[in-house]
């Protein structure tokens, strides 16, 4: 093998701090043990703290005793087991849709349902803080530049200022927004989308679609973790989630319309040409999300909106922005040495200048172990 052009840029700092194991109290949440030290966890998105909760963990064991350890083929083929179509319906009944279908994440969910959706006489529409996923899943439709606008981040004038100069261009539009954007916490305002879409949706033949992913709005976000629809009191057209973050699982899925799905199952790539969730991860997935609709779900969830409350945010993620690279890695080594685990978000993750740790709530955190993060925030400043 030739030994040139291997001198590739190294953009940012992203060492990754491998954890060996977890430690577990019960006047404390589980700590990630690495090289031999306990440390609280601040940057997890299992908001939930479901992943370690042993009706998840016993289902996860009895789906891969009942249907083998991996789906053995992609869905069209023979890798639509019975419990994969269980969690879909649970999905569907959660997000009062239609129907549903689970991708093996929601990258893939966003990488192979935009393009589907998206042709030659559809205009995307995307806010200018949209996830990565997103920003691609509109790249893998290979459509002409004319076909791809940004509006200024969550500037609905600008957005409507688009829709109004493109309306008898295309013959659809699809508007594209996270429900809640990821590096700041901020949630969308999901009703004025709405109004927005219904407001121009004559004025495109075959009428404007609203897609949202909500990857960190549900199970968060709204009175009962119904995410940003819930929380907005208003509802997408197409609604991406995920499994991997508050229902503590892995996986992505889309909700939508029956027609709507049924068109994606024949078109989306990645769910015909991928691999399937495995048993377990689905039949976990599927307890996680009847876990969260009840009783027991609903008082895991209070506790997470008291964590919030007690930290004075309206989403689990609370931004520390630093401004540079330099102070954001003293800042997340600093707390590394006190026993708190967070990450230093650089660019390009975030824009230049813009670094920042993002702090993550829990419902396994204890109010106390937020009040000793906080301590040494203000430290750090003082």
């Amino acid at each position: 093998m030739s030994k040139n052009n291997h001198n590739f840029p190294v953009l940012g700092n992203k060492t990754e701090s491998i954890i060996e194991k977890f430690e577990f109290s019960n006047n404390s949440s589980p700590k990630a043990v690495i090289s031999g030290k306990p440390y609280t966890i601040f940057n997890s998105n299992d908001y939930l703290g479901l992943r370690f909760h042993p009706e998840l963990i016993a289902a996860e064991h009895q789906g891969s005793k009942t249907f083998g350890t991996g789906p053995g083929a992609v869905r069209f083929i023979s890798g639509s087991l019975q419990v994969h179509r269980d969690l879909e319906q649970a999905i569907a009944r959660f997000h009062g849709r239609e129907d549903a279908m689970i991708f093996s994440s929601a990258f893939s969910a966003n990488f192979s349902t935009i393009p589907a959706l998206s042709d030659s006489k559809t205009l995307t529409i995307s806010d200018k803080l949209n996830h990565r996923s997103i920003i691609d899943g509109i790249r893998a439709a290979s459509l002409p530049s004319e076909n791809r606008q940004i509006y200024r981040h969550l500037d609905y004038d600008h957005l409507s200022e688009i829709l109004t100069q493109n309306a008898g261009k295309f013959t659809r539009c699809l508007i594209i927004s996270d429900g809640v954007f990821s590096m700041l916490g901020e949630i969308v305002n999901l009703k004025r989308l709405r109004q927005i879409c219904d407001e121009f949706n004559s004025l495109y033949p075959d009428g404007v679609l609203l897609y949202i992913d909500d990857a960190h709005g549900v199970g968060v976000i709204g009175n009962t973790g119904r995410g940003t629809e819930e929380y907005c009191q208003a509802q997408a057209d197409v609604l991406c989630g995920t499994l991997g973050k508050a229902f503590g699982c892995d996986g992505g899925y889309i909700t939508a319309s029956k027609t709507i799905i049924s068109f994606l199952r024949e078109s989306a790539a990645g769910y015909i040409y991928s691999n399937n969730l495995s048993p377990g991860t689905a039949s976990a997935a599927l307890t996680s999300i009847n876990l969260v609709a009840s009783q027991k779900g609903q008082t895991i969830l209070k506790k997470l909106h008291s964590n919030m409350r007690f930290l004075g945010v309206k989403h689990a993620i609370k931004p520390v922005i630093m401004g540079s690279p330099k102070k954001t890695l003293e800042l997340k080594q600093k707390l590394f040495d006190q026993g708190i685990l967070v990450t230093a978000i650089n660019y390009p993750v975030v824009p230049q200048d813009a670094d920042e740790i993002r702090l993550q709530l829990s419902a396994s955190q204890s109010q106390t172990e937020i009040k000793t993060l906080l301590s040494l925030l203000d430290d750090s400043h003082s």
